[in-house]
């Protein structure tokens, strides 16, 4: 299986750049390889930008390699000037630290730690960096890198008109000691990156050479692009994170369900575990037939799944169709709160008046009362999705779905009464 490994990578567009392929190939075919992708802990989760990288670790475990998971509890306190316009906000070491174990949970969802043949390993490079003095690293670092080197990184070169701090200058040596010392002790010889990192990713390669006359290896995947030029990995200007808590699995569903038909094909290649006979099958329904958005639902079927279970992947189908349909009734008060995250909401003073049209009013849903009556008259006000046109309409416990009641005006606006 493992000879097929960077052919498949290949045909799946996964790779942008390597170092020596031939060689590279070689080792991948005769050997089970020791590689690792770096993640600074730069949030309390990890998002889908991290996902490309994640799931190339575990492709290659499927196919007897060793993954490293290095968490960047050391580097996450300096931050990667990496095709970034401006300085990373520096945060403590009690932050990073919390961080840096949220994120080794969450990767141990994709990656195996337990498999007896080949288990992956989890990394942090605090625990070298935090120890490495001042001197030591100008000594054994510094001394292997001229300036000329540095500057030359498109990394660097990018920032050097607007400005760049010495610490993030340094970030690339840092990032290259990384390597030297999972090369100490683990044996790892390949480091997997965004094509953003193959300046810090050769840095390290250089290191390995001077320091230890070993070769050292490199592949980056491509930045992900979208069709219409956003950014990938943005929902209306929120980052799409893999924690629950933080982008619900339901928010997390729909991100995927709404892929531009221009990128679904290359979203199966890079995210799913279809095969790409599979994903050829789908390729060949989806263009005859683009309306059904075959394409769209495996990828988010695959995706969520993937990231968030099986259960949570039928729930958040569930919760599109009842909004789809209306049936807000079937939804439980959990998935209401998921589907109806963000939505504005109101609570309903214990001894309020329950007269719908006083309600409207109070919530501000609608401006006055006679903007209400007209509203209710006009069919315009939905009760858990179920029309009421009685201006004498009374609120009561049959209308509440646990605590909540779902108020819909017109045909998009949404509005939660709690109770």
């Amino acid at each position: 299986m493992t000879a097929d490994l960077f052919q498949e990578l290949k045909e799946r567009g996964l790779v942008y750049q390597t170092t020596d392929e031939d060689a590279l190939v070689k080792h991948l075919n005769e050997e089970s390889v020791k590689l690792y992708v770096g993640f600074d802990p730069t949030a309390d989760s990890l998002h889908i930008g991290h996902l490309l990288p994640i799931l190339m670790l575990r492709r290659f475990q499927q196919h007897g390699h060793v993954p490293i998971a290095l968490v960047g509890g050391g580097t996450g306190m300096i931050g990667d000037p990496s095709f970034k316009d401006q300085e990373r906000q520096l945060n403590t070491l009690e932050t990073v630290q919390n961080w840096s174990q949220s994120i080794k949970n969450q990767l141990s969802r994709f990656i195996d730690f337990d498999n007896e043949e080949n288990p992956a390993i989890i990394a942090n490079n605090y625990e070298w960096l935090g120890k490495l003095s001042m001197i030591d690293f100008l000594r054994d670092v510094g001394k292997n890198f001229t300036i000329n080197y540095m500057m030359s990184k498109e990394s660097v070169k990018r920032r050097i008109e607007t400005g760049i701090s010495y610490t993030e200058f340094a970030y690339q040596l840092l990032q290259a000691y990384d390597f030297l010392k999972l090369y100490d002790n683990y044996g790892c010889l390949l480091q997997l990156g965004g094509s953003d990192q193959w300046g810090n990713i050769t840095s390290g390669i250089e290191l390995m050479r001077r320091e230890r006359d070993v070769q050292g290896f490199a592949l980056t995947m491509p930045l992900i692009t979208k069709a219409d030029g956003t950014k990938f990995g943005k929902s209306e200007g929120n980052a799409v994170w893999l924690d629950a808590e933080k982008t619900t699995p339901y928010e997390f569903y729909q991100f995927w369900i709404n892929t531009d038909d221009r990128d679904v094909i290359k979203f199966l290649k890079y995210f799913t575990f279809l095969s790409l006979d599979e994903i050829a099958e789908i390729e060949k329904e989806f263009t005859a037939a683009p309306e059904t958005r075959v394409a769209q639902k495996a990828l988010a079927k695959e995706v969520t799944t993937l990231v968030h279970g099986k259960e949570a992947y039928e729930q958040a189908v569930h919760i599109s169709q009842a909004l789809f349909s209306g049936n807000i009734k079937e939804l439980s008060v959990s998935e209401i709160k998921q589907g109806f995250k963000g939505v504005p909401s109101y609570t309903v003073p214990q001894d309020a008046d329950l007269k719908l049209l006083e309600v409207l009013v109070a919530s501000r849903l609608v401006q006055s009362k006679r903007q209400a009556r007209e509203d209710l008259q006009n069919g315009a006000i939905y009760i858990n999705g179920d029309r009421v046109q009685d201006l004498e309409y009374q609120l009561s416990d049959e209308d509440k779905i646990g605590d909540i009641v779902v108020l819909r005006r017109g045909k998009k606006k949404y509005f939660l009464l709690q109770f």
